[in-house]
């Protein structure tokens, strides 16, 4: 995936911290010869007994050193891309208004094969599946935030500080992690052998432990819903707008249309 992640953030990011998590792979190799790349150690677990608690305490801090030095600040995993079609502008405009957080409506993106050419996985895989729960909070300003309140998995988050959304959800984040469906059966073995006692105990990371025939059925459930996500919008009645984390959050009313902010002067009660 590295290839892959770099080919798409290169051209927004100015500098990536990636934390090693013990690779055997050539993984440390591409990382030392990206020059934008500094390249850490995993810290020690901070919950012996939980390698996803852990990582969600690195991710809840991680980003504090980028506080005055960026204007925005991206935690993510490498097989998660954020898209918008124009992206440095959308950036631009969002810091005009103040914006300090952008939640990205999530998409289980699928694919038979990676492509055999260069370029974007956004631009040559756009099959995939709408997925509040791939809903995240992956960009927002290090300036503003204060703290993330990241739950495991980084699937909701709690965030506090001077917390504004853009008027409306524009970014997506596609989460390409079903791609070649023997490398996801052999990745989520791989990864079974990585959990710990309370990542088992409160099932987190479940799925990891699934019979090939049930992530099968997943996988051929996800290929028969699967729609062009680029073109893909999410409607405010439909079930799955309804379950995003973030609907409580105040937005940039300066920005919407007179139309919606009448609407939720009139009909909109605002969050306790």
């Amino acid at each position: 995936m590295l290839p892959w992640f770099f080919r798409h953030y290169d051209p927004l990011v100015d500098q990536y911290f990636i934390y090693d998590d013990g690779s055997t792979d050539q993984s440390l190799a591409l990382l030392h010869a990206h020059p934008k790349v500094t390249l850490l150690p995993m810290p020690s677990y901070a919950c012996p007994e939980s390698r996803i608690e852990s990582g969600r305490i690195l991710q809840d801090s991680c980003w504090h050193a980028s506080r005055g030095k960026a204007d925005w600040v991206i935690v993510t995993d490498i097989d998660e891309h954020l898209y918008h079609p124009d992206i440095h502008n959308y950036l631009r405009r969002m810091v005009k208004a103040g914006v300090s957080m952008i939640p990205a409506l999530g998409y289980e993106m699928i694919a038979d094969a990676f492509p055999d050419t260069d370029g974007r996985l956004c631009d040559l895989l756009v099959r995939g599946v709408p997925s509040p729960f791939y809903s995240k909070l992956n960009i927002f300003s290090p300036n503003l935030i204060e703290t993330t309140g990241y739950e495991p998995g980084r699937h909701t988050a709690a965030p506090t500080g001077h917390v504004l959304l853009p008027a409306k959800d524009e970014l997506k984040l596609l989460h390409f992690k079903h791609i070649d469906f023997d490398r996801l059966c052999e990745r989520h073995k791989q990864y079974l052998t990585r959990q710990r006692p309370q990542d088992l105990a409160m099932g987190w990371g479940g799925q990891y432990s699934w019979s090939d025939a049930k992530l099968k059925a997943t996988w051929d459930l996800l290929h028969r819903k699967a729609t062009n996500v680029l073109r893909h919008r999410w409607w405010p009645w439909q079930k799955a707008s309804k379950r995003l984390w973030w609907k409580h959050y105040p937005r940039d009313h300066h920005a919407q249309p007179f139309y919606r902010r009448w609407w939720q002067q009139r009909f909109v009660k605002p969050a306790i």
